[in-house]
């Protein structure tokens, strides 16, 4: 089986590695915001479908796609577009806690599974100071909720309930579990 990740995000890239998943990359072209609804189980699950609708697979292929949003109070966050929404984003977030969906698509030319994964995050108290400096490193702009616990928004981040890796943006655990139905297991010699 080839495993086709739908996906630009170098953080998918660098998880799949990580699990040993041999896989090749196809980029879907689609229009994140022409999809809504108010409830993020929901939201991550129809956004993973539809970037994995993109590639139809041929027999043999299995097409993964995701996509990661947060939320806190009802409301969801997804990549900010400009530092004033990044700021927003942030502050926001700042000493509260929030939560991490992502949701994951699986097809092959016969078959699709979709599930998600919801992590629970604990931030720091944070100054206008600090939180103007992690803007500035550039990091918030392509990351659900405005921050990346793998970079420097670690620093952001007291304490966390659930998967890491679902934070970063791939349930990797979960993942791995899901792929066995479609045949595939990952490399576990380096």
């Amino acid at each position: 089986m080839q495993l086709i990740l739908a996906s630009g995000s170098p953080r998918r890239k660098e998880l799949l590695e990580q699990a040993g998943l041999p896989f090749t990359v196809q980029v879907p072209d689609v229009d994140e915001r022409s999809v809504t609804s108010a409830d993020a189980r929901q939201l991550v699950e129809k956004l993973a479908i539809m970037k994995g609708e993109v590639q139809s697979p041929a027999e043999g292929e299995i097409v993964l796609s995701a996509d990661t949003v947060v939320s806190q109070h009802g409301r969801i966050l997804t990549k900010p577009e400009s530092r004033e929404e990044a700021y927003a984003m942030l502050s926001a977030l700042n000493g509260g806690t929030h939560h991490v969906h992502t949701g994951v698509s699986l097809r092959s030319h016969q078959d699709s599974r979709v599930f998600s994964v919801a992590t629970k995050v604990t931030f720091w108290e944070m100054s206008d100071k600090q939180l103007n400096a992690y803007i500035d490193t550039g990091e918030p702009f392509d990351k659900a909720g405005g921050y990346g616990i793998q970079g420097r928004g670690a620093i952001l981040v007291k304490e966390i309930h659930g998967d890491y890796f679902n934070v970063v943006g791939l349930p990797l655990a979960k993942l791995v579990r899901e792929l066995e139905h479609f045949g595939i297991v990952p490399s576990v010699s380096g």
